[in-house]
């Protein structure tokens, strides 16, 4: 038998796990700057297994407008090549046989906003969800006061917490979403 705690804690560890693959998102968001979660989302075909990037090659950041990716094994030097190419990043990796590099230009004012876009499409995917938990927590708690699990009184109490919850979670969302959308107008 679930009781209201229960369904509170679950309904913030499942909006802290928005908030935290809302970050993954924001990073492999290029901004101007060099960063190893560029490639993260990237998989190249090694020995016929999809494989990331980072599972097969040592990824640096030696400067803010670089990028070098060491493979482990030298046969993967072409399908990283490969794999970066065809990412919808738009950057162009060099290879001269012992790295690859790749030169991170510096972003355009229509790319810029195309990005602030993304951004915000991606935080608004993140309120959804933390909505959607919203609405389950609250059916959790209709469903235990049919069963006599708990008052009127207690369900009422218990949905404003959850209000209280998806309101601290949409706004952390909206800061994240500000501050990433700085972070890419910044020349």
């Amino acid at each position: 038998m679930a009781d209201i705690d229960s369904v509170l804690l679950d309904a913030e560890d499942r909006m802290e796990k928005t908030i935290a693959s809302l970050q993954k998102d924001f990073g492999k968001l290029r901004t101007g700057r060099a960063s190893a979660s560029l490639v993260d989302g990237i998989k190249a075909d090694y020995y016929g297994t999809m494989t990331q990037i980072s599972q097969m090659a040592t990824v640096a950041v030696p400067d803010s407008r670089t990028l070098t990716i060491q493979p482990w094994d030298k046969g993967g030097m072409a399908v990283i090549e490969k794999a970066i190419l065809k990412s919808d990043l738009g950057l162009t990796p060099i290879n001269d046989g012992r790295l690859i590099r790749i030169s991170i230009p510096p972003l355009t004012e229509e790319r810029r906003k195309e990005l602030c876009k993304i951004s915000r499409k991606f935080a608004e995917e993140a309120k959804i969800s933390v909505r959607n938990v919203r609405r389950d927590a609250n059916d959790s708690l209709k469903k235990m006061e049919k069963d006599k699990q708990i008052t009127e009184d207690e369900l009422k109490k218990a949905t404003e917490n959850v209000q209280k919850l998806t309101d601290k979670f949409v706004e952390e969302v909206d800061k994240r979403c500000s501050a990433k959308e700085k972070e890419i107008m910044e020349i």
